[in-house]
């Protein structure tokens, strides 16, 4: 099934990319508007994810199929609140590093100061910190509330949440997102005064970035997938 192959690669790929954090986030996708999802069991590092060890989890968060390490509750309230409240998004990414907890702590959030953060301009939400997501009335629907209509939102003082209707665009706004990030901390760690661009500027960039090509991801998906392969081959030679 495309849908799992492709969501063993993300895992797969932002291990590459050291975007991992051991194993505690995770990442899931599912059939356009399905009543279910697949996700890795919870314990597993996300280079050790592969299609076959994928679990198939109900939106309530029962295990359909596949078996689990430890019964992952924050987990499966995250992406089952996103599917149930979204029909339009297929995948959900969620992470946390170091540049996009930074962020997240911010009060200004994410600043548009670069053209990695204006793919993202009037185009996120935030979501204030209240502990480990393990009641679904008093985090899952609020979280859901807070993401609205949009497709990425900062979980505050914890990471990032990206969405897509496939792998591939969720995976384009991870990617950017991640990096925008890391130019927001290096530049203000600076000290330095910064350039921000006026708001008519930013909303024209964010418009052209974001329908530069038809299907948003895709291109870049397939590159990330010859990545893959590359660095794959890599080590089974070694």
């Amino acid at each position: 099934m495309q849908i799992k192959k492709d969501l063993a690669c993300a895992y797969q790929i932002l291990a590459k990319l050291k975007l991992a954090d051991h194993t505690y986030t995770h990442l899931s996708s599912r059939p356009a508007g399905a009543d279910y999802y697949y996700i890795h069991p919870f314990g597993l590092r996300f280079e050790e994810v592969t299609e076959d060890n994928l679990l198939k989890v109900s939106l309530d968060g029962q295990i359909l199929e596949g078996n689990e390490y430890q019964y992952n509750e924050t987990g499966y309230i995250i992406h089952s609140s996103i599917y149930k409240a979204r029909a339009d998004l297929n995948s959900a990414i969620h992470i946390h590093t170091v540049p996009t907890v930074a962020v997240s702590c911010m009060k200004a959030g994410l600043m548009p100061i670069s053209q990695w953060a204006l793919h993202f301009y009037g185009q996120v939400s935030y979501h204030d910190y209240n502990s480990l997501a393990l009641d679904n009335q008093a985090h899952g629907s609020v979280l859901a509330r807070d993401l609205g209509d949009k497709k990425v939102m900062f979980l505050r003082n914890h990471g990032i949440i990206t969405c897509g209707k496939t792998m591939p665009e969720a995976f384009f706004y991870c990617y950017h997102l991640e990096l925008a990030c890391q130019t927001q901390v290096a530049a203000l760690s600076t000290g330095a005064e910064l350039i921000i661009p006026n708001a008519e500027t930013c909303i024209q960039a964010n418009h052209d970035l974001l329908n530069f090509e038809k299907d948003l991801g895709q291109r870049d998906w397939q590159a990330w997938i010859r990545f893959l392969e590359k660095a794959q081959g890599k080590n089974r030679q070694s």
